[in-house]
């Protein structure tokens, strides 16, 4: 039996700021349980619900020390769809509203997570073969473990992998502070360990200290070898990159099926779509106070509000896409500027554009069963879920070829009648307006290929069990 051990920041049903969540909730529940133990580490915060607070164990406490203090750790366990997950416990760093505040408490807070995690393990009596680190927050697990731990019999030959959600965030802060709260020695901050441009980065840390670099899309795994989608440590990413792989994120099948979605109005599936989904645009219509039209074009957005996503292009063309034969509906919160963009638009056009400035699941699942394409014009997107949950209720994706979308979006050929989407390749806003009109003018003049768009999107596979194989094969390898 191959023990694996997840460690991260959040984590569905827990806690949740992102798709990092959706990744470390959903993936274990994939694996072969005949040939992997896999389990999960994540911080016990103040904020995690009640419902899952009184499920959970008490399973030890101990002191540890940390740089010059020394702290509690406590350790909670707990078993949710078939899968062990353990809870950190310290008061002092998990209170508070969100599990992340201002970047110097989270330096301090994921120094003393990463250490807790490695030093629970032998109160646990769970001695993984490796340990799967997610993003900067644990970056410090594969230094601690190469440094630290070594001197310990127990954890030799503990093998660990990075995975870069997003490269963007890096956990970055000044080094004299870092080496006061981590209590690792001086001699790992330099610029082949933890130093980058005179700053310490965890990020880095755990990029130059992991036995396996692994990155959410094939494509993204490529561009981060680049100065423009490197964030700073492409060279870095370079002189490690026989060690570096692309695997692209998987979605929950289960909760997202639109023949059993509780939260949408209507359930429909590949055959029934022609005559059941637009029911749903009709509710969302409604719901939204728009005009209630089967026939107008609806394009969805659910996405943070921000630059990485495109929405400087959105911006510039905004006028031309909310035009009389088109209804924008947009979900989210993000940039005050992109917020209001949209709050303007939604008062100037209050039948065609509605404005959701919060988030809501419930909201989003009903958005990707209505509307009949879905915009995502990514600056950079290391892997994207929005996509892959379009493509399963039927809503046509507009993406910008980059990171996970170029993978998943196949690009509509009217010639030889593929694809499963429409695409552009710069960065352009007036590239995406036409692709936009492209799409748009299908959608209207050729109504039957249109459909067959829907068909093979609904028909593609992106469940976790298709992911889980190709990181059962690295695990393998590994061990």
């Amino acid at each position: 039996m191959k023990k694996i051990l997840f460690i991260a920041s959040e984590c569905v049903p827990f806690i949740k700021t992102g798709g990092l969540a959706d990744v470390v909730g959903s993936l274990p529940k994939y694996f072969d349980k005949k040939e992997f133990d896999v389990r999960v580490m994540i911080p016990k915060y103040m904020a995690i619900p009640y419902e899952y607070k009184e499920k959970m164990v008490y399973k030890a406490h101990f002191y540890m020390e940390l740089a010059w203090r020394s702290k509690y750790v406590g350790i909670f366990e707990m078993e949710y769809d078939g899968v062990t997950f353990y809870f950190i416990d310290n008061e002092y760093y998990f209170a508070g509203p969100s599990p992340y505040g201002n970047i110097y408490e989270d330096i301090e807070k994921f120094a003393f997570f990463s250490r807790a995690c490695l030093s629970a393990l032998p109160v646990i009596d769970f001695r993984p073969d490796i340990i799967h680190c997610h993003d900067w927050q644990t970056g410090l697990v594969p230094v601690y473990l190469k440094d630290t731990f070594m001197k310990g019999e127990y954890y030799r030959g503990i093998k660990t992998i990075m995975t870069i959600h997003n490269l963007k965030f890096q956990g970055i802060w000044d080094m004299k502070t870092v080496k006061d709260v981590t209590g690792l020695p001086e001699y790992l901050f330099t610029p082949d360990k933890l130093e980058a441009y005179g700053d310490s980065n965890y990020l880095k840390g755990g990029l130059v200290y992991a036995d396996v670099i692994t990155t959410v899309s094939d494509t993204y795994a490529e561009e981060i070898k680049t100065p423009f989608y490197g964030e700073g440590l492409d060279g870095l990413i370079r002189a490690r990159s026989n060690s570096l792989v692309g695997i692209v994120n998987g979605l929950d099948y289960n909760e997202y099926n639109p023949t059993t979605d509780p939260l949408i109005v209507n359930n429909y599936n590949p055959i029934t779509f022609r005559k059941e989904k637009v029911k749903n645009k009709r509710a969302l219509q409604r719901e939204l106070g728009l005009e209630v039209n089967d026939k107008v074009f609806m394009i969805g957005i659910v996405s943070r509000l921000t630059d990485q996503k495109g929405f400087d292009l959105i911006d510039y063309v905004i006028e031309e896409i909310c035009t009389e034969d088109t209804q924008l509906v947009v979900l989210g919160t993000g940039t005050p500027k992109y917020e209001n963009l949209f709050r303007h638009y939604a008062w100037k056009y209050s039948n065609r554009v509605s404005a959701n400035i919060y988030y809501s699941n419930e909201r989003s699942h009903r958005i990707y069963a209505a509307c009949d394409a879905f915009l995502m014009p990514s600056l950079f997107e290391p892997c994207g879920l929005s996509q892959l949950m379009s493509l399963r209720y039927g809503t046509v994706p507009i993406v910008r070829e980059t990171g996970g979308l170029r993978d998943t979006v196949v690009p509509y050929n009217e010639y030889e009648s593929e694809g499963t989407g429409f695409s552009f390749s710069n960065y352009n806003a007036h590239e995406m307006l036409n692709t936009i009109r492209y799409a748009k003018y299908i959608y209207y003049t050729k109504k039957r290929e249109w459909n067959k768009l829907i068909d093979r999107g609904m028909a593609q596979d992106f469940s976790w069990s298709h992911s889980a194989k190709k990181y059962e094969d690295l695990y393998k390898n590994m061990i």
